[in-house]
């Protein structure tokens, strides 16, 4: 079975309940496999990167095999602005986020409530400086563990979402980000838009950024915000003390 994402954001949970944490998020559009019910909870895999969890089962819609596979063919188109609506003939309006995918409305048999958007779209590959403006669109967005919007989210779902709305598909997590792309020797090596890696004690990747000019990185910690970058890790100058060890530089692009 398959299904896709009829709602605006829908949280995806590590377990089949509601006081399960939330480990990622569905947005508008984005269609998944259907791996496993049980009652009224579904165990889903996201086709864009993968990533399983558990969603309600009433915040879904079903679609065919056949559709399923069209749209991972399709072309991504994404919201581009940090907040939208689209319309059905009823006149009501569904508020949608910062990259939403809306490929589905082109397919009549899937946008069955007759859904129209008339706003600012994304798709295709862009040139690596546009990741830059792109993480903007985000700052002073609140942490959420698990978020992928704006209005909540995670470190990982911060440097994911950027490559997305820019045409570049990377993995969820963090620390399956790091296993991606060229490592550099030095931070001197990095442009802007390299992802930085950092670890814990125990040599655990728990954090991830967005390389600025600089020495400068743009990173989801409390709120998406701007601090110094040294070859010991991220500094806080409102603190002024370092908060995150570096591990490893990645060239992704």
């Amino acid at each position: 079975m398959f299904g896709i994402c009829n709602l605006a954001i829908v949280p995806v949970r590590s377990e089949n309940s509601d006081k399960s944490e939330i480990v990622t998020q569905l947005l508008f559009g984005e269609h998944f496999e259907i791996l496993e019910q049980i009652n009224q909870w579904s165990k889903i895999k996201i086709q864009f990167d993968g990533y399983e969890g558990w969603v309600d089962s009433k915040q879904y819609q079903i679609i065919s095999d056949e559709n399923y596979k069209d749209l991972s063919a399709d072309a991504i188109i994404l919201n581009a602005d940090l907040i939208d609506y689209i319309t059905a003939p009823n006149n009501i309006l569904l508020p949608i986020p910062l990259g939403a995918s809306l490929s589905f409305l082109n397919h009549p048999e899937i946008n069955t409530a007759l859904f129209e958007y008339e706003g600012t779209k994304k798709s295709g590959m862009k040139p690596k400086k546009s990741l830059i403006s792109t993480a903007f669109m985000y700052l002073n967005a609140p942490y959420l563990w698990g978020g992928k919007t704006p209005f909540g989210i995670d470190c990982s779902g911060f440097t994911q979402m950027v490559y997305k709305l820019n045409g570049y598909k990377i993995d969820r997590d963090a620390s399956q980000q790091a296993l991606q792309g060229e490592a550099l020797s030095f931070i001197e090596e990095s442009e802007p838009g390299d992802l930085a890696f950092f670890d814990n004690e125990e040599g655990n990747i728990i954090h991830v950024g967005i390389i600025m000019e600089n020495n400068y990185i743009i990173h989801a910690s409390g709120k998406v915000r701007i601090d110094r970058l040294d070859h010991l890790g991220i500094y806080n100058p409102e603190i002024n003390k370092h908060t995150h060890k570096l591990r490893v530089i990645k060239k992704i692009i």
